[in-house]
């Protein structure tokens, strides 16, 4: 008589509550240095009159909220809660479509008018370090979702990866406006940072790319059901 294949079983306590810990530990340090980045990016941005420096400035301070979220998703009884994962996946999603409106607008705006930001050096030193930081973070987050099943924290490593993107394409950007005076680069990267981000909000807001894990609920034997996107939850 043939065994049958183990039922997969949930995430033991003690395991999830280290991996939990570590990603808020990792959600204080993208809080921490996106607050700095924002109000630095703004700054620069406003005095400079780029609407892509702004527009990244705002996308730093929405990551900041995102962090801040995944904190609250896994400190005290929510780390077992999957009520608080799926209000936490959404307002993540949300983040990202706050931003879109604003800088498409903003950037076309640019456009039509013919407005020429001024150099930056600022800018582009804040674009280098977070071109260097955010893909760490990214990634880091990208693994641990996969291991506690959570979508919100994907979700919140996207945006540290569609950080890293942006601050490549704002560094583009603004070295061409110095270098060349090629003004049109910096609402064209504003354009793209709305358009990327409304893609990134609906992804978020559906759960894609979640590689699911047994489920966070404690007591023997209690997977999670997975739903038709491959992703923990009710369906």
């Amino acid at each position: 008589m043939g065994t049958l294949a183990p039922t997969p079983q949930p995430v033991a306590d003690a395991e999830r509550l280290r991996l939990a810990g570590r990603a808020r530990m990792l959600s204080w340090v993208s809080l921490v240095y996106m607050s700095a980045e924002g109000a630095i990016a703004v700054t620069a941005g406003v005095l400079a009159g780029s609407v892509a420096l702004v527009g990244f400035g705002l996308d730093s301070a929405i990551e900041g909220f995102a962090s801040a979220i995944i904190v609250w998703r896994f400190t005290g009884h929510r780390v077992f809660s999957e009520a608080a994962e799926r209000r936490a996946q959404r307002l993540v999603a949300i983040q990202f479509l706050v931003l879109a409106p604003y800088v498409g607008v903003e950037s076309l705006r640019a456009i039509v008018t013919g407005e020429r930001p001024d150099s930056s050096v600022v800018g582009i030193a804040l674009a280098a370090a977070s071109l260097a930081v955010m893909p760490y973070l990214g990634i880091a987050k990208a693994r641990l979702a996969d291991r506690l099943g959570s979508a919100a924290t994907r979700g919140e490593g996207r945006q540290n990866l569609l950080c890293a993107y942006l601050a490549g394409a704002l560094l583009l950007g603004l070295v061409g406006n110095m270098a060349f005076g090629a003004w049109w680069l910096d609402p064209a990267v504003g354009l793209l940072i709305a358009g990327v981000a409304v893609r990134e909000g609906i992804e978020a807001w559906r759960g894609d790319g979640c590689a699911c894990v047994a489920g966070p609920e404690p007591g023997p034997g209690s997977a999670r059901r997975r739903g038709d996107d491959g992703c923990d939850g009710p369906g």
